[in-house]
């Protein structure tokens, strides 16, 4: 409504520059505001006892709505949103079409006062709401929920749901979040400090920069960097979170009516809007007629003078001054005193032919009108019609788009579920504890007895210990040699390229300098939430142990006790069974034991576990493997692998179920050239399955298990890996091409 000329604050929060230095005016639409003011169509009251001035505005705009207000009373509070100028008269024009009631003819009252009868339609808020849509701010961004929104306009409460917008961009290989519309009444400055102070108080972390390139020119710009391991829509969803990025409005439509507040629906407040224009076109038009027919009653004294013109002449020529001929006029024409005046008043120039010819016509055009406005004030139905034309008028003149979008839905808080993409990645963890997740196709294929390729670059004294598969939705579980479990998301792992060295997992997890992780657990959320099964554990001197997967459902940041490990032993696998699985342990010496789980009873944390399996009394056996075999499990393979990059597959079948404690069977010849097994897998004949190979140098390898070939357990295998001289396997993972995980010696 107002055209500033110079500071009048910003979005920033900055004030205003002294009135001394600041001009403004109306703007051409505020024009509409006091239209016919003129025209007596509103009261006017005094103003300290010397001016008058309007009661209200005779306003063509339903102002209320669409600048909204707020404000606060003794015991009361108003604020009403501002809507979209277009879509608020679109809904007072179908108002108007389901109008039941449009009221009788005008009438005056004991007051002297013109009362319109109440307008009323059948139009609901549904309806209504298919017109004005929400509220239309004009700092833009997104509103939410449509039923929030019908609520609030039904009852005249409610709260609406903002957020801004943002995009991301890429930019260099890395990923920013721009921010070009924030909610409403939001300070930009407040906004991007908090923003800082997330960042500086690491509540929000992946965040490298945050800039303020907004101007004149090009408007509201906030530019956030992010860094390279960063998730934008993770990062996204906590700003929304965390800040004024998403906000809410608390709306109040508390208004006037008759000077008595009034909690006011939008169709309550469309209606009275609609009974205010009536009201002003039915004044509009009462003055009207008064001056037209103000105007007849002149002309029609001017043309009672042209018809006896030569008669009026001599009467004004013989009278002896201006009173006296009015007089004498009104006397023998039987003409009013104004009539009278506006003949003595009349130039001669008018007493020309064509001059009286227009005389004649301006009457005939000031009778038709009066007709007119007659017929309109005698007519309920014509005068709606105006208010709908002239409301189509501003419309036509003034409407512009909507600036707020709207959502029908309910914004709800997303999860990281929702905006992390779920998909299958690596997880590479060195001996001095380094973490990194690449994605699924950083290693590509290549033949059986291969050299493989960099997979992470690391000093000298660390090497590679751990290669997982699994999806970015799983839940890492982390156990350390002092039998602790930690528990993270692996989304929060940061992805790196095949040859970055990582980043600490003493940057993510609680860990104390004495412990150190040794084995790596993924699970699915939705066998976490299921909290069904057994987490199976095994350590390399041949002890198993089965405690509920319930046990594990929360987990401390400081982590928890896992199994009660002796002196000496460590963990090598952990892996989810059902209870009524079969487990085979694998041994470096290259013996397996197959037995019933049910062997195993079900045991606390705190538990220390059984005897799985007798060790061979050759010098350094351990257990490198556990599979755990379901009975509705297709698996009936197990791969195996030699730290000498050597391996085969053997029928399960072969594998006999024994009682728990024994030494086993033989199912691997161990040789100097081949070394001690280093892994154990069960897997499908036929499946389209790859297999990962880390070596102690930070090779890897992928190939198909299709070259692998099935060999009986009393052989040594195939090369898989060619290895340079010193150079060992250390670590083994399975994919299945058709998604389903398989992890390292863990689910069979």
């Amino acid at each position: 409504l107002i055209a500033p000329q110079g500071n009048f604050g910003n979005i920033d929060g900055d004030p205003p520059a002294a009135m001394r230095y600041t001009e403004a005016k109306l703007s051409q639409i505020a024009e509409s505001l006091y239209a016919d003011i003129d025209k007596n169509t509103v009261d006017f009251n005094l103003n300290d006892l010397q001016n008058m001035e309007p009661a209200y505005l005779p306003s063509l705009l339903p102002n209320l709505l669409i600048n909204g207000s707020a404000g606060i009373a003794v015991g009361m509070a108003t604020n009403i949103p501002p809507h979209n100028l277009g879509e608020v008269l679109d809904g007072i024009n179908f108002l108007i079409e389901k109008a039941y009631n449009i009221g009788t003819p005008p009438k005056k009252d004991d007051k002297d006062q013109i009362s319109v009868t109440d307008f009323s339609s059948t139009a609901n808020v549904e309806d209504l709401v298919q017109f004005i849509k929400g509220p239309d701010f004009p700092t833009g961004g997104t509103i939410y929920d449509q039923k929030e929104i019908i609520q609030m306009y039904a009852t005249g409460k409610g709260r609406v749901v903002t957020r801004a917008k943002l995009n991301i961009e890429e930019k260099a290989g890395r990923s920013r979040i721009i921010v070009t519309e924030i909610p409403y009444q939001v300070n930009k400055s407040t906004l991007v400090a908090k923003i800082a102070d997330l960042v500086k108080d690491k509540k929000i972390e992946g965040i490298s920069d945050l800039r303020d390139e907004s101007n004149y020119r090009e408007g509201l710009r906030i530019v956030i960097e992010l860094k390279k391991e960063a998730v934008p829509k993770k990062l996204e969803n906590q700003l929304y979170k965390y800040t004024q990025l998403q906000n809410t409005f608390n709306a109040n439509i508390l208004a006037l009516i008759e000077n008595e507040p009034k909690l006011m629906t939008l169709k309550m407040i469309l209606e009275e809007f609609v009974k205010h224009r009536q009201k002003v076109v039915v004044r509009r038009t009462i003055y009207l007629l008064g001056k037209y027919k103000d105007r007849e009653h002149i002309l029609l004294g001017l043309k009672i003078a042209l018809d006896n013109l030569d008669a009026v002449i001599k009467l004004i020529r013989s009278s002896n001054d201006p009173d006296t001929a009015k007089k004498e006029l009104m006397e023998k024409f039987a003409l009013s005193e104004i009539q009278a005046q506006a003949i003595l008043d009349m130039q001669l120039r008018r007493l020309a032919a064509l001059e009286r010819l227009k005389i004649e016509e301006e009457l005939k055009e000031v009778q038709a009108a009066i007709k007119e406005f007659e017929a309109i004030l005698a007519s309920p139905k014509r005068i709606i019609e105006i208010v709908k034309k002239e409301l189509l008028e501003i419309k036509e003149k003034f409407g512009d788009e909507r600036k707020t979008k709207v959502i029908k839905g309910k914004v709800g808080e997303l999860t990281d579920e929702d905006l992390v993409v779920q998909e299958n990645c690596i997880i590479a963890i060195s001996e001095n504890g380094y973490i990194k997740r690449l994605k699924e196709d950083a290693y590509r294929k290549q033949a059986r007895g291969g050299k493989g390729v960099t997979g992470q670059a690391l000093k000298e004294e660390d090497q590679v210990s751990t290669i997982r598969i699994c999806n970015t939705h799983d839940y890492a579980f982390f156990f350390t040699n002092k039998g602790r479990v930690y528990k993270m998301r692996i989304w929060d792992i940061p992805e790196s390229s095949r040859i970055a060295k990582g980043t600490a997992l003493v940057n993510f997890l609680n860990i104390s300098q004495e412990e150190k992780m040794h084995t790596f657990l993924a699970l699915s959320s939705e066998a976490l939430e299921n909290g069904k099964g057994y987490l199976v554990f095994s350590t390399e001197k041949g002890s198993v142990k089965k405690t509920s997967l319930e046990e594990f459902a929360n987990i401390r940041s400081s982590g928890i006790l896992a199994i009660n490990l002796p002196d000496g032993d460590y963990l090598t696998r952990v892996a989810l069974s059902n209870g009524d699985d079969d487990i085979l342990l694998t041994t470096s010496q290259g013996q397996s034991i197959r037995f019933s789980e049910k062997d195993v009873r079900s045991m606390g944390r705190a538990a220390s576990g059984v005897t799985g399996i007798k060790l061979t009394k050759k010098q350094d056996d351990y257990v490198v493997g556990m599979v755990v075999i379901s009975k509705e499990s297709k698996k009936d393979n197990l791969i195996v692998v030699t730290e000498g990059g050597y391996g085969k597959r053997t029928p399960l079948n072969e594998y006999k179920v024994q009682g728990r404690g024994g030494t086993g069977i033989l199912t691997y010849k161990i040789t100097e050239k081949t070394g001690k097994l280093i892994a154990a897998q069960a897997m499908p004949k036929k499946a389209e399955t790859d297999i990962l190979i880390a070596t102690l140098s930070g090779k890897v390898i992928r190939l198909s298990t299709e070259q692998i070939p099935t060999l009986g357990r009393a052989t040594q295998g195939v090369r898989l890996i060619r290895l340079a001289t010193g150079d060992k396997v250390i670590s083994v993972a399975f994919l299945d091409h058709e998604l389903e995980i398989i992890e390292n010696g863990e689910i069979a």
